[in-house]
């Protein structure tokens, strides 16, 4: 019921144990109270924070380093909202935010597309039917493009340039239309999109052609919750599950060479192969000759069974929240 923003410091990394577990005890700098679920957050520079509400409001709060304290630096009540926005109970829930300084994008459960600027009052843009269904997730393609993922398996790019309110292309899963929770945009190569969902299966798209996904790999139980490349290692992917696992996609050719990964304790190893459309540019997602293509994918958290409801990477640093109540930082990666 009572909902908080909060942030933490888990110190050095010189601290780091055997199994890049953390020895000391993580500090709680400052928090603050938060009106409705946090469905979504994101840093938009060193000191503010964009955060959605299950409310449909969406927050800026700032951090000020100096005392260690947060507040509420913008508002923009009602973001997202189901009949109108004056009434009482009218919100719905902002199901994501992506940031791009000054830039903010927003995307929610009445299928609306929000275009903030951090420093202006009203939206620079609304595309109010941009969706019929519920929309999960946004993410930058460039800075001018967007791609939101929805409830009926469909991948969509908003291109902000244009005036029109309708997607510049539309992807879609064959078949059922599972609903896709999750998106993330390859770092270097912005054609190749990954995109999870209700099932669990990961899908690899190319965006720059066909409308359905170059590969569909087999990967969690349940729901998949979130997807993200590495940002500097982006043959690294990590995905996190409602079955309370979070594998570890490693598609780096080397995979022989690295005999550490494979005899740690406790994690399990798979290789799989799938074949695609000859590339122009030859990626270790989307490659197109087996004998390369051969993925590793490690359980980082093997004995689990709590849903793992996010994750987020930064270099050797891997940082997950659970339905424990527990976030979990883990310091070597790449051990």
């Amino acid at each position: 019921q009572d909902n908080r923003l909060s942030i933490w410091s888990v110190g050095d990394l010189g601290n780091a144990g055997v199994n890049g577990e953390y020895q000391g005890e993580p500090q709680l700098l400052c928090d603050i109270r938060h009106n409705g679920d946090v469905m979504d957050m994101q840093f938009l520079d060193q000191e503010r924070i964009v955060v959605a509400s299950s409310t449909g409001t969406v927050t800026v709060f700032r951090h000020h380093q100096n005392n260690q304290t947060l507040s509420a630096n913008h508002r923009w009540e009602k973001a997202h909202y189901h009949v109108d926005q004056d009434t009482s109970c009218g919100g719905a829930a902002c199901t994501g935010v992506i940031c791009n300084n000054p830039e903010i994008v927003t995307v929610g459960e009445d299928g609306r597309i929000n275009l903030f600027r951090a420093d202006q009052k009203d939206a620079v843009r609304t595309i109010d039917n941009a969706d019929s269904s519920t929309l999960h997730a946004v993410t930058f393609l460039r800075t001018t493009e967007i791609l939101t993922v929805n409830s009926i398996g469909q991948l969509k790019i908003w291109d902000l340039r244009q005036q029109r309110n309708e997607p510049s292309q539309i992807f879609s899963l064959t078949g059922d239309r599972v609903p896709l929770h999750c998106v993330d945009r390859h770092p270097n190569q912005q054609h190749i999109v990954a995109t999870g969902g209700q099932d669990g299966m990961l899908s690899i798209w190319d965006i720059r052609q066909g409308t359905i996904p170059v590969s569909l790999l087999n990967a969690h139980e349940a729901e998949m919750w979130e997807v993200h490349f590495h940002p500097s290692n982006p043959d690294h992917l990590f995905t996190c599950s409602e079955d309370g696992s979070l594998w570890h996609w490693d598609t780096s050719t080397d995979v022989s060479e690295k005999p550490s990964f494979l005899h740690q304790g406790g994690r399990s190893t798979a290789y799989f192969s799938h074949n695609t459309i000859n590339q122009s540019v030859v990626s270790a997602w989307l490659s197109n000759d087996p004998t390369k293509d051969r993925m590793e994918i490690t359980n980082l958290i093997p004995n689990q069974t709590l849903s793992v409801n996010s994750l987020d990477i930064l270099g050797p640093c891997l940082v997950y929240g659970t339905d424990a109540e527990a976030i979990y930082v883990n310091r070597q990666l790449f051990a």
